[in-house]
């Protein structure tokens, strides 16, 4: 275990650890929500600091981020935890305090993302934002040795740790899961604020951002809540924000239908009508998957088989019409 960051002592042993809005007051012995931090004796630790669940190459576009660096794979890590609850978790399995885990040291981590020919270190799998104490560590190592770090996170952290990471971090894919507060307290045991702060601070910050949206039947796939996702990426992110949405299936605890793939022909169709690219996952075949110019349509990067194939940029640009590719290469 290592002492946490981001916490204060309280009276009567207990800790507040602020490491994410929900401010979790902590008595000794217990743990947070994310059940990875725990107080021992009127300090807070992080049980899951060098603690690593999964880790492999990757295609970068499997994350997903299909505008930085297309084309190519990354090593990537996970851990245990969670600091949100959603009944549609697919990797719930990871989410147990008894999870099983192996030893990592952040060194390790950048060696063997170098020894693989990895573009950099992908913290992804579980909720990558409670493993502070090790990203922040790694990603400061692997930015010394000129590798990227990228982040697949549900984006509930709070303003002041995000602010110290952030220079850290290249690229964010964010699970915006509804445009709707109710949606995240009833089915996530969240809030939907704090996830659009993240967003907005990682534009401030220039970091590459991709925004994923899980489509569930009745729950989120109306067309008011896509237009509104579509008009704060539009208008709060940038029009050139890739929006990912992706086919539900059921899992951990909630048994809806999984997603038609009308409704996310649907969702693609209301979007474009705002922004530059869109995408669907979790489907089979091609639609959906490959970028094309919005200027003049040329296809950008194909993608078949999980990764891409750049196929019309040049020095940057569509190699048709010269367009700026809207993408980190």
């Amino acid at each position: 275990m290592k002492e946490a960051m981001y916490y204060v002592r309280l009276d009567d042993d207990k800790v507040r650890c602020e490491l994410c809005p929900h401010l979790c007051v902590i008595a000794p012995g217990k743990r947070g929500i994310c059940r990875t931090r725990v107080n021992e004796g009127g300090s807070l630790y992080s049980e899951i600091y060098n603690r690593v669940m999964a880790r492999g190459m990757d295609p970068i576009e499997k994350k997903p981020f299909y505008h930085f660096h297309p084309g190519s794979t990354i090593y990537s890590l996970g851990t245990r935890g969670c600091n949100q609850s959603c009944d549609f978790c697919q990797n719930w399995q990871m989410l147990e305090p008894d999870a099983p885990t192996g030893e990592i040291t952040s060194r390790q981590a950048v060696e063997e993302a170098r020894e693989l020919g990895s573009i950099g270190i992908a913290y992804t799998y579980n909720e990558p934002l409670i493993w502070y104490e090790f990203v922040l560590e790694c990603s400061r190592l692997a930015k010394d040795e000129g590798l990227v770090n990228v982040l697949v996170t549900n984006g509930f952290i709070s303003p002041a740790p995000f602010e110290e990471l952030a220079p850290f971090i290249d690229a964010m894919n964010v699970d915006v899961k509804s445009m709707e507060p109710d949606f995240y307290r009833r089915i996530c045991g969240s809030e939907l604020e704090p996830v659009l702060d993240t967003c907005r601070a990682a534009r401030r910050h220039g970091i590459h951002l991709e925004v994923t949206n899980l489509i569930i039947p009745t729950l989120n796939d109306s067309d008011e809540l896509i237009a509104e996702l579509v008009d704060f990426v539009s208008g709060e992110l940038g029009r050139e924000v890739p929006v990912h949405f992706s086919a539900y299936f059921p899992a951990h605890k909630m048994t809806i239908a999984l997603t038609p793939l009308s409704t996310l022909l649907r969702a693609g169709e209301i979007a474009k009508e705002k922004l530059y690219y869109v995408y669907l996952g979790n489907v089979a075949g091609r639609e959906g998957k490959d970028t094309h110019c919005p200027q003049c349509g040329n296809l950008l990067v194909s993608r078949t088989g999980g990764g891409g194939i750049i196929e019309g940029v040049a020095d940057g640009k569509c190699s048709n019409c010269g367009r700026k590719a809207d993408m980190v290469l």
